[in-house]
């Protein structure tokens, strides 16, 4: 698909993987929706790339309802949806204070693998109205997974469940939505350097680069970005899970 003048949305837009792909998308001429809950972060991004911020909790049906909305109503209907949104926590199932919280197994899974759905079967609603392009192309959702989804460890019970998932979700989905020319994808990264890794010490971003095999480094996030763009302009990509871990494979802790 060719990018320019075609509405997109990104999920968790505002910062990392999120904020890189937008901007790589505005770079192609797409008009690009920021959805994130922090509205400020999202509103400065939308500024710099010429797009739009949109408030939305990936979680709640009618909060992606109205970023759905908002969305078209800037740009018109998406034909690019990508999930970036996305949270994690680290803890034992059976730990020191004792049985991992449910509370905090629930909003992993809330959050990263039903508000990707979520934010999914509502784009791709949309998107099968559009008239279709060269090739019968309607849109592309890439989704986030990890590398977790594969190799998760200790105290990734519900990270890697959610991300495990998304993975799961891709295939039927793409399946599914071939009907109306809808591909869908995931990428699953490994360590890269988000906010959330870059707020840790030097010494500490370089014990986590130190297990990465080639090149010895932690990600950039416009690396992803650069995938999510390779993906919507292939079009024979489809219901395929890409790991971008430059071959890591996670040790148990």
């Amino acid at each position: 698909m060719k990018l320019q003048g075609q509405a997109a949305i990104v999920t968790g837009g505002a910062s990392g993987l999120g904020a890189a792909t937008a901007r790589k998308l505005a770079a192609q001429g797409a008009k690009v929706a920021v959805a994130d809950l922090n509205t400020k972060l999202a509103e400065e991004l939308a500024k710099e790339i010429g797009g739009v911020a949109v408030h939305c909790d990936v979680s709640d049906a009618a909060s992606g309802e109205a970023a759905i909305v908002a969305a078209a109503k800037a740009h018109g209907p998406a034909r690019v949806l990508v999930n970036c949104a996305g949270i994690g926590v680290a803890k034992r199932v059976v730990g020191r204070e004792g049985p991992h919280g449910l509370a905090d197994f629930d909003r992993v899974i809330r959050i990263n693998l039903i508000g990707s759905f979520n934010m999914l079967r509502l784009a791709t609603s949309e998107m099968s109205k559009l008239a279709p392009l060269d090739g019968g192309e309607r849109g592309v959702v890439i989704n986030t997974a990890s590398v977790a989804a594969y190799d998760g460890q200790i105290g990734q019970a519900a990270y890697s469940a959610s991300k495990g998932g998304i993975v799961g979700m891709t295939l039927p989905i793409a399946r599914e939505l071939a009907q109306f020319g809808i591909r869908v994808l995931t990428i699953a990264p490994g360590l890269f350097l988000t906010p959330l890794l870059g707020a840790l010490p030097q010494e500490a971003q370089d014990s986590l680069a130190s297990a990465i095999p080639f090149p010895h480094r932690l990600g950039s996030p416009d690396e992803y970005a650069s995938l999510a763009l390779h993906m919507i302009d292939n079009p024979y990509l489809n219901g395929e899970v890409v790991r971008l871990d430059a071959s890591l494979r996670m040790a148990p802790k």
